[in-house]
């Protein structure tokens, strides 16, 4: 999986470029100082990864994410917590504020390979139709039953969305907003502009998060009353 890194440091690319280093399936092409250059050399050579900072001169990271190729995905490498909401708005895979510990690095880079894979090995999936209980996941002329109640969240990745299960992930070619309008919105919440979570599987949530087993979900600002309102409906105590 080809990468590079874009970061206006040079002790941060450093460091980056240390952490990529200890990962075999990563092939770093080049690193870079700023957006401008990055953006010219991804015109010429197909970058499947990039590293890429917030806070730059000139173009800065959410501006430059917008502008990538959309088979290209993005990990931020940032010292600012505060972006990781904005990196939703641009379908980053990872968000990793510095200093990086290679365990965040190792599980960030990991699902990057593995959405990598997907976006790969099974463009053709779609949502051909729902029922009540379940819906319809198409897959190499083939039809795949998944019950809805199984489904722990709905991710959006560039033009795919990712249909979460317990043990298994489904890729379908379809967008979030069209996948929710199909849903039934008593049970699937969307939560921010990436992520629909089944409101029964959610096991705890704050005011900026949902818990669902392992998984942490940001709730976004502009859907923030609505996730609550909803959610808490006849169940206040």
């Amino acid at each position: 999986m080809t990468c590079i890194i874009v970061d206006d440091e040079p002790i941060a690319r450093q460091g980056i470029k240390k952490l990529v280093t200890q990962i075999p399936q990563l092939e770093l092409l080049d690193t870079f100082s700023n957006a401008k250059t990055a953006s010219v050399f991804m015109e010429q050579k197909e970058v499947d990864l990039v590293f890429l900072d917030i806070q730059m001169p000139g173009i800065n990271g959410i501006e430059f994410a917008r502008t990538i190729p959309k088979h290209t995905l993005i990990i931020f490498t940032t010292a600012y917590s505060e972006y990781a909401l904005d990196s939703y708005e641009v379908d980053a895979i990872g968000y990793l504020v510095k200093p990086v510990d290679f365990a965040k690095f190792r599980k960030a880079v990991d699902k990057a390979i593995t959405y990598h894979s997907l976006l790969l090995d099974e463009d053709k999936k779609s949502v051909d139709n729902v029922e009540d209980e379940c819906i319809f996941v198409k897959s190499d002329r083939r039809f795949f039953k998944v019950n809805l109640k199984d489904i722990l969240f709905i991710e959006g990745l560039k033009d795919y969305v990712i249909i979460q299960l317990d043990e298994q992930r489904l890729i379908t070619r379809m967008n979030v907003k069209n996948i929710h309008e199909l849903l039934p919105k008593n049970t699937f919440l969307r939560i921010n502009r990436s992520y629909i979570v089944n409101k029964n599987q959610i096991e705890s949530f704050d005011n900026n998060d949902v818990f669902i087993k392992k998984y942490e979900i940001a709730i976004g600002n502009s859907y923030r009353d609505v996730f609550f309102e909803a959610f808490m409906k006849g169940k206040s105590l």
